[in-house]
């Protein structure tokens, strides 16, 4: 499935290209930027090739992925954010439920530009999901991510953990 463009008044949301994997290996590589996912481990080169194999392969087995996040001005990549289907098991409450996620490199933080492309990747989500939850699962210590998922409409609505990580669910109508 051909990845769709989306539009905001700054940002262009846009398919992962090849000549993207550098910016990729080092947002991926960058411990500001992995502190709150995972294990909080930055990837290794190796790793961060891994991921970013997997982003055309998502869009076409699901329909659905995540985008790089461009200025619209210069086409500078400032991150990513879609949806992701996690390997759940099939009684996972959430086994069926759209995850979003985003992530920026240290330079584009702070600017509004996550909470600007994960609006523009909801309302695309509404269009293809149709009417069901969206869920952003992030830690309890993410400041930041916490602020940009209430701000796209994200409350509460479970808590959870990941080995020793204590995790926050969040949802919301799409």
């Amino acid at each position: 499935m051909p990845v769709p463009t989306l539009e905001t008044p700054r940002l262009i949301l846009r398919g992962h290209r090849l000549s993207d994997f550098g910016f990729v290996a080092a947002m991926w590589g960058d411990p500001a930027v992995v502190r709150f996912i995972g294990e909080g481990k930055p990837l290794t080169r190796e790793d961060a090739w891994n991921k970013f194999q997997r982003f055309p392969g998502h869009w076409n087995l699901m329909g659905y992925g995540s985008w790089a996040i461009t200025e619209k001005t210069d086409g500078a990549l400032l991150g990513e954010a879609g949806f992701i289907a996690r390997a759940r098991l099939p009684d996972d409450p959430l086994c069926d439920v759209p995850e979003i996620g985003w992530a920026l490199a240290p330079p584009a933080m702070g600017k509004g530009y996550a909470t600007e492309a994960v609006k523009a990747a909801l309302s695309w989500g509404r269009d293809y999901f149709g009417p069901v939850r969206a869920v952003a699962v992030i830690q309890p210590d993410n400041a930041a991510s916490l602020r940009v998922a209430r701000k796209c409409g994200f409350a509460l609505c479970a808590q959870s953990q990941s080995g020793a990580r204590p995790l926050l669910l969040l949802d919301r109508p799409l």
